[in-house]
């Protein structure tokens, strides 16, 4: 067991635990009650689940003179990789943000981290990536903290990346005692996240772990000298090889021989979609404009009817310029403690409106789309520009696809961005802006094309060309042509074209056939200023791609437009007063 002062050892939350200043919450973004605790008690064990496995877990609770805090308090818990008290949760910050979240001890909270079978100073054998067995265990995590003396038996969980797909997995569980939720940057449909578009070419395959990894992490009290961190490392080199796993499944409908079932709807939330319809729990959506996994928050929000969203100008997980931590601290007393912190009554949706990369602000709204949205229509002629009349002529032009695409400047791992090379595929301007054009919502494309091989990969990239040339990525989207088919999606989605993406719905290019291919871009909310151009760039490979077709190296594709057969951007604008 380890006491810890807060108010030292936690300094990035110095604001947030000091003496507050005016009243307990003066607007979005802003909540600073007075701490009640200025110590945290922590200690570690193992809770064994139904099956015999023995999940790590670490307890934080408030402290008082060197000893846990008399009384019962709401639990937040986060279903993660490891019990060590730096938190996998995505990056760095440069405000208090959901790493952070143990600070939320000094305000009368328990927090608890808990390692995934299989991962961390856990036991077990990871079976895929947040399957039902994951989701079982928090049932039973849940269940458990809500019966402990310490506890008021409300139950939070909260969490971004691969903990925010677990805080959803758990809500799908639906244990009696889960009171909240607070998850960020996570998969509504885990295939749309992997293989957006039918296109692997997504940053993450999920946690792997070498044993050397989890033996250098702290073992759980009682176990000093790694006896049993050893036993549970040894244990995870069992698991499933998630990039094998992805490989295996090209289709929403593919059966995985690693796991067992088709595993794309397995650990998906949406395959329970229906269920969550009919629960009261209140969800807290996080994301950013610069996070791929952006448009999944916004269709769970239309999809759970107790939930809110707030998207920042950020990166997977991250927060700069925003107090994160204190609006997750609002959420949880509203609904945990009761309190009426005004949250409430707000709109449902939070969102920052971009203006270029370095300024912009923060809007509202009841829903999504937004209700002033509109959608323009800018038909495209791959010769010449993108035009809003719509009397086209008949024109065609080509790109050619070289897959070995780089970007020196596009990030790592979950940060990756999308980059516009000069020279790479084809770009198609407008005319300047005669007016600034504040585009908020998922562009969407329709594309007329011919190839010279059987299948290609389409990537579309909505661009702000200044008046000097600079050219700024607003959004993107990627389909694989042989994956066009529409289909009625099984959820509600913000009114974009759906791909159910199953075997049978495969159709090879015939040479010469023109298709037509229609998909949305990723949401976004930017302004575009007066004398800037829109343009679009359409390529035939994406540097972020992940296994690669070397067969597609140099095809050619044709892009095609024509009265009878146009090829349209539509660009969601929010009207003018």
């Amino acid at each position: 067991m380890r006491t810890i002062a807060l108010l030292a050892a936690l300094l990035p939350c110095a604001a947030v635990l000091g003496q507050p200043v005016g009243p307990a919450h003066d607007g979005f973004g802003h909540y600073h009650p007075p701490a009640l605790f200025s110590e945290q008690v922590s200690s570690t064990l193992y809770l064994p689940m139904r099956d015999g496995v023995r999940l790590a877990m670490r307890i934080t609770r408030p402290g008082k003179d060197g000893h846990p805090a008399p009384g019962r308090f709401p639990v937040l818990w986060q279903h993660g990789l490891t019990i060590s008290e730096a938190a996998d949760a995505g990056g760095q910050r440069a405000e208090a943000g959901l790493s952070h979240v143990p600070a939320l001890t000094a305000y009368g909270y328990v927090v608890v981290q808990v390692a995934r079978r299989g991962n961390g100073q856990s036991f077990g054998i990871r079976r895929g990536y947040n399957d039902r067995t994951e989701a079982d265990d928090a049932y039973e995590v849940t269940e458990w903290l809500a019966r402990q003396p310490w506890s008021t038996g409300r139950i939070g969980v909260y969490g971004c990346s691969n903990t925010g797909d677990a805080a959803m997995h758990a809500l799908s569980a639906r244990p009696p005692h889960l009171s909240a939720v607070f998850a960020g940057c996570f998969s509504w449909s885990k295939y749309d996240a992997m293989r957006r578009g039918g296109i692997f070419a997504q940053w993450g395959t999920g946690p792997q772990r070498a044993l050397e990894e989890d033996l250098a992490l702290p073992p759980v009290d009682g176990d000093a000298d790694k006896t049993l961190l050893r036993e549970a490392a040894e244990e995870h080199q069992k698991s499933t090889d998630l990039l094998a796993l992805w490989r295996q499944l090209p289709y929403r409908d593919s059966w995985s021989p690693l796991v067992g079932s088709r595993f794309w709807a397995e650990s998906s939330v949406s395959s329970y979609s229906q269920q969550l319809l009919q629960l009261g729990v209140p969800v807290y959506i996080m994301g950013g404009w610069h996070d791929e996994l952006r448009d999944q928050g916004v269709i769970a929000l239309l999809n759970i009817p107790q939930s809110r969203i707030l998207i920042g100008p950020w990166k997977h997980c991250a927060n700069p310029g925003f107090e994160l931590l204190q609006e997750i601290h609002r959420f949880f007393d509203t609904y945990l403690k009761g309190i009426h912190t005004g949250l409430a009554a707000e709109p449902r949706v939070h969102y920052f409106t971009m203006r270029g990369t370095s300024s912009g602000e923060w809007h509202s709204a009841r829903t999504w789309p937004v209700d002033a949205v509109r959608m323009e229509r800018w038909y495209i002629d791959p010769a010449r520009s993108l035009t809003q009349s719509s009397s086209v002529s008949s024109s065609e032009a080509a790109l050619t696809v070289h897959t070995a695409v780089q970007c020196p400047q596009g990030g790592i791992g979950p940060f990756m961005q999308p980059c516009h090379l000069d020279g790479q595929g084809l770009s198609i301007h407008s005319s300047p802006l005669a007016r600034d054009a504040t585009i908020t919502g998922n562009p969407v494309v329709r594309l007329v094309l011919t190839a010279d091989r059987p299948d290609v990969n389409v990537f579309a990239y909505l661009e702000d060309v200044s008046s000097t040339g600079e050219v700024t990525v607003i959004t993107e989207g990627r389909l694989k042509a042989s994956l066009r088919a529409e289909n009625p999606a099984p959820f509600t989605v913000p009114g974009t074209p759906w791909h159910r993406a199953y075997a049978a719905d495969a159709a090879m290019l015939m040479p010469g056939e023109a298709v037509a291919m229609h998909f949305d871009l990723l949401p976004t909310s930017y302004v575009v200023r007066q004398g800037h151009r829109i343009q679009l760039t359409v390529t035939g490979s994406d540097y972020r791609e992940r296994g690669r077709d070397p067969q597609l190296e140099g095809a050619r594709i044709v892009l095609r437009s024509s009265a009878k057969n146009p090829a349209w951007l539509d660009v969601p604008v929010i009207s003018s007063p």
